[in-house]
């Protein structure tokens, strides 16, 4: 483990017993592959983390918060309690009936955290709305990047569209030379101060790009390797090609998307690589409409692909327009704002706590004001054999999501929303697998006494922690990495077949391979990165009985998400449709109408033919296919594996983060 002072430890004679222990980790070897590329941390003797590593090093950093925290308020620490506690959090951890989320496993406990304090980078996402570009037309763009850079998925709108005029850079000023230092700070400095440039008229900036380190030097902390400069020297200039042109005038919508979705193309390049973005916009503003119509802005085509584009739907709106533009390319979402201030559980009455939000997260599983911050922890309930366990597991999620909530962030507006909402995402996964082990009835009920669960333990904690109740505790994120850990369907979603393969991306020199091809996995150069990454294939079988996209249509998939907005999320539920555009694609407007006053939000995906693009990260295949791969692996032991950091894929956990846009033709709408 890293050399770390922690006020609060685990017994020794605790975690020993889980050192021999077999971790139960999902899918024919997926999970303990996903665990060793993504989560496993190199440690100071070289070596990587086993499982029960990282479990310790997670639980004792969540106490480690709570302790600070009651210490500093002087509430009284209960030593044995907390023991106690700790302990059962860690085995509900190690035998996945909960999981932190994938900053968490990666962040907690770790210098990022015990040392640089930037609790920012345990939550999933956040939302930042432009409105105020007049007052401080920097700070958005700035947040965006700070979060995006710390691992954060973010949400943002075109709010400020039109509210300032853009004085462009003085020339007749001195030109103010900028020394970038390499660190994250320095570099979302840097484009704070070029921004600010065109809105205050100050002089013009000339960067100095030579304290960046090298392409390929390692990163300590989040792990990978440097990009060099190059990134954010393209970055700006392509702010300056952007606002260069709005000088003198309204800045226009298009122009504050295209400087976040060029942030976002900036923190992928920046050998980060996936980034989440999703921006809002109205649904009768043909500008915000075409920002993926290429033919109209053949400007974007490079990285219109960073966000998702949604709109805010009114009730009661015609949504034939914009169903006929999601019937092509799936686009936009849609998201009912007054639905997300009104109301907690759509089973409830309307409470009107949160009549602040503005927006939500990049999978649209959180609520959101500006600037806000959340923290999602997933729950697996077909890893349960009874509701009373279920119950006690969702006590242990729900503290860890809560403590989360005690780490302050060094954004002050963040600060003072979290310290006021403290608000929570206590999700599921698998929910596929339980319906069809024990029922649709089954679910209703433990999503209901789940809930009502939850609200007893945020009294309790919320009361023995000296902090406010959390504005709304649960939803359904859309999962991806985490829930393969667990061997689980992601969120509320159907797989899309039974059998599967399913593929993973790593680096062509990972120390991780070797075990692989040994194994008898296919391993293969990966598509467009043939010389720096690989793809691996891994046979995948549901179980008997799990329902699959060909068994379910458009409405029974809005039907369950529904539910679970009824019954569990007061957040939301994430929620992508998958549809035929053949036989479903003109039922799309009917089916808005009908479930406008049932969700909150809710995404369309047309369902692509097989091999639509290569090396896709699921490809279904048949129950022979499937015993003639396994039967074909031996057993896979990766050990003791020495020397590697690998770069967590921190933003959003969904699956489409897995997708490689490059290979894909992009659609052109009319």
């Amino acid at each position: 483990m890293m050399n770390i002072e922690r006020p609060f430890r685990l017994s020794e004679n605790f975690v020993t017993k889980y050192r021999r222990k077999k971790a139960p980790f999902g899918f024919n070897g997926l999970g303990e592959l996903v665990y060793n590329r993504t989560y496993s941390r190199l440690k100071d003797d070289g070596k990587n983390e086993q499982w029960w590593e990282t479990v310790q090093r997670v639980v004792e950093g969540t106490f480690n918060m709570q302790k600070r925290h009651i210490d500093a308020h002087g509430l009284g620490w209960n030593a044995w309690k907390a023991q106690h506690t700790a302990q059962e959090m860690y085995s509900r951890i190690f035998n996945m009936k909960f999981l932190p989320p994938g900053r968490g496993l990666w962040a907690m406990g770790t210098p990022i955290t015990e040392e640089k304090k930037l609790f920012a980078a345990l939550n999933n996402c956040a939302f930042v709305s432009t409105k105020g570009l007049a007052q401080d037309f920097a700070n958005p763009f700035c947040f965006l990047m700070d979060a995006s850079m710390l691992g954060v998925g973010v949400g943002f709108d075109t709010k400020g569209a039109e509210s300032l005029i853009l004085k462009g850079p003085n020339s007749e000023r001195k030109v103010e030379k900028s020394e970038i230092p390499d660190t994250r700070e320095g570099w979302v400095e840097s484009v704070r101060l070029l921004l600010d440039s065109y809105s205050m008229g100050a002089g013009l900036i000339e960067f100095d790009y030579s304290y960046i380190r090298p392409f390929g030097a390692p990163i300590k902390g989040f792990g990978g390797e440097s990009s060099g400069p190059q990134p954010l020297m393209d970055l700006h200039q392509h702010i300056r090609d952007t606002l260069d042109g709005e000088i003198g005038q309204p800045i226009t919508l298009t122009a504050i998307v295209d400087i976040m979705n060029l942030i976002g193309k900036c923190v992928v390049a920046g050998n980060v690589r996936r980034t989440a973005e999703i921006v809002f916009g109205e649904a009768d503003n043909d500008e915000y409409l075409d920002l993926k119509n290429y033919e109209v802005n053949p400007h974007r085509e490079t990285y219109g692909w960073t966000s998702n584009n949604s709109i805010y739907a009114e009730i009661g709106m015609d949504y034939k327009p914009s169903a006929e533009r999601v019937k092509i390319n799936g686009e936009p979402g849609y998201a009912w704002l007054k639905n997300m201030q009104d109301f907690g559980r759509m089973a409830d009455e309307p409470d009107f706590k949160d009549h602040r939000a503005m927006g939500g997260n990049p999978c649209l599983e959180q609520t959101l004001e500006s600037h806000e911050l959340c923290c999602l922890v997933e729950t697996f309930p077909n890893n349960h054999e009874s509701l009373e366990d279920y119950l006690n597991t969702l006590k242990y999620a729900y503290l860890y999501a809560k403590t989360v909530t005690l780490g302050q962030t060094h954004w002050p507006e963040t600060n003072r929303v979290m310290l006021r909402n403290r608000r929570i995402g206590c999700s599921m996964s698998g929910i596929a697998q339980f319906v069809a082990n024990n029922g649709v009835g089954k679910l209703q009920t433990w999503m209901d006494k789940g809930y009502h669960h939850i609200q007893e333990l945020d009294k309790e904690y919320s009361d023995w922690m000296a902090i406010p109740r959390s504005i709304k505790t649960t939803s359904i994120k859309p999962s991806g990495t985490v829930s393969l850990l667990a061997g689980a369907t992601p969120g509320i979603h159907f797989p899309e077949s039974r059998y599967y393969i399913r593929r993973m991306r790593l680096g062509i020199n990972s120390n991780l391979v070797p075990s692989l091809e040994k194994a008898g996995y296919k391993v293969e150069p990966a598509f467009g990165s043939e010389e720096s990454t690989v793809v691996v294939e891994i046979p995948v079988d549901l179980g008997e009985g799990v329902r699959t996209l060909d068994d379910v249509s458009m409405w029974e998939q809005l039907s369950l998400a529904a539910l679970a907005q009824k019954y569990w999320a007061d957040n939301q539920v994430s929620c992508t449709v998958t549809f035929d555009p053949e036989t479903e694609g003109d039922q799309i407007a009917h089916a808005l109408d009908i479930f406008q006053y049932q969700l909150k939000g809710v995404s369309f995906l047309p369902r692509l033919e097989l091999g639509a693009y290569k090396q896709m990260p699921y490809e279904s295949i048949t129950a022979e296919e499937y015993i003639v791969m396994k039967d074909s692996l031996s057993k896979l032991s990766f050990g003791r594996v020495k020397g590697e950091e690998i770069a967590i894929e921190r933003f959003c956990d969904n699956d489409v983060c897995e997708i490689d846009f490059n290979p894909i033709e992009e659609i052109k709408t009319p």
